[in-house]
């Protein structure tokens, strides 16, 4: 007799102040001090400083306090399973300040800049609904179209560097590639792909 596929319920959520723990639970399970709480590709260091005082943790809750929240969480049958940040461009500094990943064109995008799926929950299908929830994210608050700047590995890819994501996840998600970026990530270029919305 065949298995009977389990059917599971998905949410995703913003990171606002009282999903906090959930968001921590993903990206930073042991709460080290020291972890990047998703904020080195986001925040210059000063910055990081300026909001939290020295902790990165306390900058990440500010973040989250913010009229934007700097992401959304998927959960999985009320658990936490993914984080993808996003937000406008305009409102993260290390995005509109660099060199090597320069806007396209003059659209007010909103961008991911990291996706994370909870150990012991790959290959499960929480990209699919994380990438959903993100769009319908960005859509809600207006944003005219989403950014993304994965690489195109043939094989797999360096773990420490997944969290740019893959062509294959985002093309899957609705997304196409418009150009590339001067950036690499585990010594592949850095796409640059976008869903209208």
């Amino acid at each position: 007799m065949p298995a009977t596929a389990s059917i599971h319920r998905w949410q995703t959520h913003p990171v606002t102040p009282d999903r906090f723990e959930d968001f921590a639970d993903v990206i930073n399970p042991t709460r080290r001090d020291t972890h990047c709480w998703c904020l080195s590709h986001r925040l210059r260091v000063k910055d990081i400083e300026e909001l939290g005082g020295g902790s990165r943790e306390n900058a990440m809750r500010r973040l989250c306090e913010r009229e934007n929240p700097p992401g959304v969480i998927t959960y999985r049958d009320g658990e936490p399973v993914g984080w993808c940040s996003i937000g406008p461009r305009a409102e993260i500094p290390r995005l509109t300040a660099s060199k090597l990943i320069r806007p396209v064109d003059e659209v007010p995008v909103w961008c991911i800049i990291c996706v994370v799926v909870r150990s012991g929950h790959r290959r499960q299908g929480v990209i699919r609904h994380l990438l959903e929830g993100a769009v319908d994210y960005a859509a809600s608050r207006g944003a005219p179209a989403l950014e993304a700047h994965p690489v195109d590995p043939v094989g797999r890819m360096d773990t420490t560097m997944a969290f740019v994501g893959t062509r294959a996840m985002f093309e899957q998600a609705g997304f196409r590639v418009i150009g590339t970026t001067d950036a690499v990530a585990s010594r592949m270029p850095r796409l640059v792909m976008r869903r209208d919305l």
